[in-house]
This record gives C-alpha cells, sequence and structure tokens, in this order.
C-alpha cells in the first residue's frame, strides 16, 4: 500500500474514533452518571479521557510500520 494513502485511511481512521469515541462517552456519562457526585464523574472522564489512547495507539503503530518490500 502507497504510504499517502496508509496516511490518508490513518487520520481519517483517528478523527473517526476521536469524534465517536467522545459521543460514546458523553452519552454514557449524561445518561448514567446523573445522580452521581463530583468524584464519580472525575473518575469517569479521567478514565474516560485515557482510554481512548489505546485504539489510537494500535492505529499509529499501523502507520509507521515499514511497507513490506517487494521480492
Amino acid at each position: 500500500m502507497p504510504i499517502r494513502l496508509k496516511k490518508l485511511i490513518g487520520t481519517i481512521l483517528l478523527v473517526a474514533l476521536v469524534i465517536i469515541y467522545a459521543l460514546i462517552a458523553s452519552a454514557i456519562a449524561v445518561t448514567r452518571l446523573a445522580e452521581y457526585g463530583p468524584t464519580v464523574h472525575l473518575l469517569f472522564f479521567l478514565f474516560s479521557g485515557l482510554l481512548w489512547v489505546l485504539p489510537a495507539m494500535g492505529i499509529i503503530k499501523w502507520l509507521i510500520l515499514e511497507p513490506r518490500p517487494k521480492a
């Protein structure tokens, strides 16, 4: 796969991941955390704010992998 195409796909995947993850985390916070106190909110947003990094690391790792040499 050409490197430019790979970077384009990776960029689109990262942007989509951030948007979808933010929407899901916000929906969970609004529906599930309304009756809880500020400590639970802090813990939820701390955890969910760091959790998106795991799939993003996978995408970035895929982006920096060297292409296989053509035989």
